[in-house]
């Protein structure tokens, strides 16, 4: 008789997670129960599983509402039921409509109008029926001339089981109002009876009513929702037929064998066998060919893609040329990538250039259709003390009080609102708030999408499922990973440079070549890295320094034990030690060192996790996976999780184990958590960092130039320029007949874009190079008439140096402006249509300091462009970078030029740094910052500093471990008063 219960995924309005819904049901006997969340379908496969858990026969459907109005109810008698509802509720989200007040005609739903609609329209079709809860009893005289004594049922919503989950409720309502409790309106909350009635009493209050009770219990016996979780639900194939599947897939990987490994490379040729059996098995065939589409067609526009993640175990897709990871070279196996034994299904990542992944989006949904197409879904949680926050808010706290909660909550003051904030923000924890987009998950269906979900639109215009990976994954979902960052964007455009600026075509897949390149070796042995995708950072460049990393096999290493969890337990200065001294060291255990031989008995990747909780603590393949994707922050079952720790301990003690062995091994499973790294993910970013090597190595020009314009980078755009400059650029500040909007690069010239100029408005730079085509301008009074830029914009130009081409001093520039402004005021530009003789003027001599062009630079650039060491107001003194070496042991003096610090707590929580530093001849060097000088000799912020402390070397890496150090003074600024910023205003 529970027609109309709502989960938390009524968002910000329900208070249960489906599985206490259920499990309050079964507590009361309930047998058969209907969920019914407000306008989303987000819950019902949790439900339905926590129903079969508990007994219960679940029914499904969806509550519709315009703007909290209800409007009805619909359930589905069936799977095709669950589809005609998703589709309906899809077609007025995705068009951003309010529902019709009146349902379509379904044919396998049941629709359910509250009473008071019925004043609405006059009669009910056969698929239609009114709603009664307990308190309307007495109203039902009014409509017993339009309804059918069949047409009533019960209807008792259910949003809440108690008081304190009705107090629960209204704090949702006002944090989804933004509003004071005290100001929260009765008709946005629900009424108080909507809790779950007991069935007896339920019964009670329709005892006089005794066919609709019939009708209720008739219709929830008419309705049925029998899902098929464990089959596939992604598109099932390529081409007609499966036969022409596994023919077209084993075309491919042979053209690729062939390219990859040459005609008779016996190993390849058996694993390329043995892998396409179990794709043909396992039903995947569809889902890599799909994969290899979508990246045809990129390449087909000149795009760049990086295939990583555990699809990079594959030798089928390295022949296809989904991923460039040589899964041989590494001894990756298939398994952690595709098995009947892994608890989740396999997915492919596959990384494009942050511009292009929209493109590449919009050719999925165009391809396979949008009824079958569309991005996977995450819940934004009330997660890390966010329920503090906003409940403060509802309260009306003041700010500070909120900080101070939301930092400290145990250490709060108990004050009259507190109490409730601390009661009830733990409750919170972790329910859902909003539905967002995951980073990058894209679904392709073989039914439409609406046999599983409803659709809801996102800002970019891409429709969302409204439920999560968990969620696709239990019902037999494979996504596709179509991700983007900065670092291909750097490899694109760089390929583009070297294209239009040395006429050379690059082919940037070459990877095999590149490891080879003894070039590219001296390159990232000598860790010149900066730009290069992953292995640019301060901590980065550290660790190939200390592992005298010089080939692709150890940097793949590096990429993983850089993670924080290899680092936080203590394994990376382990590893480290055992790289420099493979023979010098005791294994925790025999068999860990048999099983991890190539990482010197140390785990470093996810499948070092699976190879010891199988091998080593004799879990199945099964628990090990789902111990690898707990250690991965990939799984939810924390009873579950529980359960296999158990029988590792229990497993290691029948093995014979000792306790501290055992204790041991988990303890470096666990540093693991939430950062462990698959080998195939590690090789696979070591191949993008290998790509932007080379790009260094051979066009560092070309290459620093693509890095500054895509941004995103670990450094400010300053020492992206500065890096230019060391491998011999000229930088150009940006130049009225030379820049773009991007930095370009001529020969060995970079001339900065417009992009980097602040204040700089989009409008005037359109116009700038749309008058620039008819050809270059000749003067300031030139420029004014054919762009008609304001004096504001006027200024900026000046400020940057844009028209020193036209050989007049900023000064002279200056006093023309504000006169061809006066001049011009109210006129709009003409552009070439009428030729005016340009006025003449003469001044007398203007003072120029060189230092207001530094100054006027770092105002509008953020930079200056020259050495910052020519700023000092005094001496430089000490040694410089490459002398630290030698100095080992000894206490130094050296000036340096902040770029970067990384802060850090030690494990008694105290704070430290590290810093790093250019020197005064343009070199890197690295400071550690300990806590008792911090409290002494803090850094404060960017600019030079005379650093005194003690040279350390570790592994051949040097740095300075700081005992005092003090800020530098610099030049003043010589525009004083008299800024020419002022002159503008």
């Amino acid at each position: 008789m529970y027609l109309n219960a709502h989960s938390y995924f009524s968002l910000r309005y329900g208070t249960l997670p489906p599985e206490k819904l259920v499990e309050a049901a079964a507590a009361l006997g309930i047998r058969t129960l209907a969920l019914t969340d407000i306008n989303t379908v987000s819950g019902v496969f949790e439900f339905v599983k926590e129903c079969a858990k508990a007994g219960i026969r679940p029914v499904v459907g969806v509550e519709f509402r315009n703007h909290q109005e209800p409007a009805y109810v619909c359930l589905a008698r069936n799977p095709e039921g669950f589809a005609e509802i998703n589709r309906h509720l899809s077609q007025y989200l995705l068009a951003g409509k309010d529902f019709p007040l009146r349902a379509p005609r379904f044919q396998y739903a049941w629709v359910i109008y509250p009473l008071a609609r019925l004043d609405q329209f006059s009669d009910l079709a056969d698929h239609e029926l009114a709603g009664v809860r307990p308190s309307e009893i007495t109203q039902l005289w009014r409509y017993r001339a339009r309804l059918k004594p069949h047409q009533v049922v019960i209807l008792q919503p259910v949003t809440y089981l108690d008081r304190r989950g009705f107090s629960l409720h209204r704090l949702l309502r006002c944090i989804a109002h933004n509003c004071l409790l005290s100001k929260l309106v009765e008709h946005e909350t629900v009424r108080e009876d909507e809790f779950l009635i007991p069935p007896d009493q339920l019964a009670h209050a329709f005892r006089d009513w005794q066919p609709v009770v019939r009708n209720t219990q008739r219709l929830l016996e008419s309705c049925s929702f029998d899902f098929d979780f464990a089959s596939s639900k992604n598109r099932k194939l390529y081409t007609p037929s499966r036969e022409d599947d596994m023919a077209l897939l084993r075309k491919l990987t042979a053209d690729g064998l062939r390219d990859r490994y040459g005609e008779h490379h016996r190993e390849a040729q058996q694993r390329v066998e043995r892998e396409l059996r179990v794709i043909e098995e396992l039903d995947f065939t569809a889902y890599f060919l799909i994969t290899w589409n979508i990246i045809t067609y990129a390449h087909s526009r000149g795009y760049h893609h990086v295939g990583r993640g555990s699809g990079a175990n594959s030798i089928v897709a390295y022949c296809m040329g989904i991923t460039d990871v040589d899964p041989i070279e590494l001894d990756l196996y298939f398994e952690r990538f595709i098995n009947p034994n892994r608890t989740s299904p396999p997915d492919f990542d596959i990384d494009f250039s942050w511009d292009e992944r929209d493109e590449i989006t919009d050719y999925i949904f165009k391809t396979w259709g949008r009824h079958h197409v569309c991005l996977m879904a995450t819940y934004v949680t009330f997660r890390d003390r966010a329920a503090y926050r906003e409940l403060g808010k509802v309260f009306g706290l003041p700010k500070f009080e909120i900080d101070a909660l939301v930092a400290d909550p145990a250490g709060t003051h108990r004050g009259e609102y507190t109490r409730y904030i601390l009661n009830f923000a733990p409750k919170l924890e972790d329910f859902p708030n909003y539905l967002s987009i995951h980073a990058g998950g894209v679904l392709i269906s073989e039914k439409p999408l609406y046999h599983y979900t409803g659709l809801q639109p996102m800002p970019k215009g891409f429709p969302i499922c409204q439920w999560d990976m968990y969620a696709a994954e239990e019902i037999g979902f494979a996504k596709w990973d179509i991700l983007s960052q900065r670092g291909l964007g750097h490899i694109k455009e760089a390929v583009d440079r070297v294209r239009e600026n040395r006429q050379i075509d690059i082919d940037i897949h070459r990877i095999q070549d590149f490891k080879r390149d003894e070039n590219i070796r001296r390159q990232l042995q000598a860790h010149e890295t900066m730009g290069c995708f992953y292995i640019e950072s301060p901590a980065m460049r550290q660790l190939i320094w200390k592992l005298q990393c010089a080939d692709y096999l150890t940097l793949v290493a590096a990429s993983s034990i850089i993670r924080p969890g290899v680092a936080s337990s203590g394994m990376m200065a382990e590893y480290i030690r055992r790289h420099h001294n493979p023979a010098d060291y005791t294994p925790v255990h025999p068999k860990m060192q048999e099983l991890m031989a190539d990482t010197y008995g140390v785990m470093i990747y996810q499948e070092d996790v699976i190879k010891v909780a199988h091998h080593f603590a004799g879990l199945t393949l099964a628990e090990a996976d789902i111990l690898r994707r707990a250690m991965s922050g990939k799984y939810r079952g924390q009873e579950e999780f529980a359960r296999i720790e158990a029988k590792f301990f229990a497993n290691c003690r029948e093995k014979g184990y000792q306790d501290e062995v055992a204790a041991e091994v988990w303890r470096q499973i666990r540093s693991f958590s939430g950062y462990s790294f698959s080998k195939a993910h590690s090789a696979s970013f070591a191949v993008e960092s290998y790509q932007s090597l080379f790009l260094k190595t051979y066009f560092p020009l070309e290459f620093m130039t693509a890095v500054i314009n895509n941004f995103g980078g670990f450094y400010k755009t300053e020492f992206y320029i500065h890096e230019a400059r060391r491998w011999g650029a000229v930088v150009e500040a940006p130049d009225i007949n030379r820049s773009e909007i991007p930095t370009t690069i001529e020969g060995h010239t970079l001339w900065l874009g417009w992009s980097l100029v602040k204040s700089l408005e989009d409008r005037t730079v359109q116009a700038l190079l749309q008058q620039r085509q008819a050809g270059p301008f000749t003067s300031l009074e030139d420029f004014t008439r054919r762009v008609g830029a304001g004096l504001e914009q006027l200024i900026v130009l000046i400020r940057v140096g844009a028209f020193r081409c036209f050989g007049q001093t900023k000064k002279e520039l200056l006093w023309l402006a504000h006169a061809l402004a006066n001049n011009t005021a109210g006129q709009v530009a003409t552009g070439d249509l009428f030729e005016l003789g340009e006025m003449e003027y003469r001044l007398p001599p203007l003072w120029q300091d060189e230092w207001e062009d530094a100054y006027d630079e770092m105002e509008l650039l953020g930079f200056m462009l020259r050495s910052p060491f020519d700023w000092l107001a005094v001496e430089t003194e000490g040694i410089v970078a490459r002398q630290m070496p030698g100095c080992e042991g000894r206490e130094v003096v050296i000036d340096g030029y902040l770029i970067t610090y990384k802060s850090i707590r030690t494990k008694t929580g105290k704070p430290m740094q590290f810093g790093y530093f250019v020197d005064r001849e343009g070199q890197y060097f690295d400071t550690t910052h300990f806590p008792q000088v911090m409290v002494t000799h803090p850094l404060r912020g960017m600019g030079l500093y005379r650093l005194h402390g003690k040279v350390v070397v570790e592994f051949g890496f040097p740095s300075v471990e700081i005992r005092e150090l003090h800020k530098l003074p610099v030049k003043p600024d010589p525009r004083g008063i008299g800024t020419l910023l002022r002159i503008g205003n």
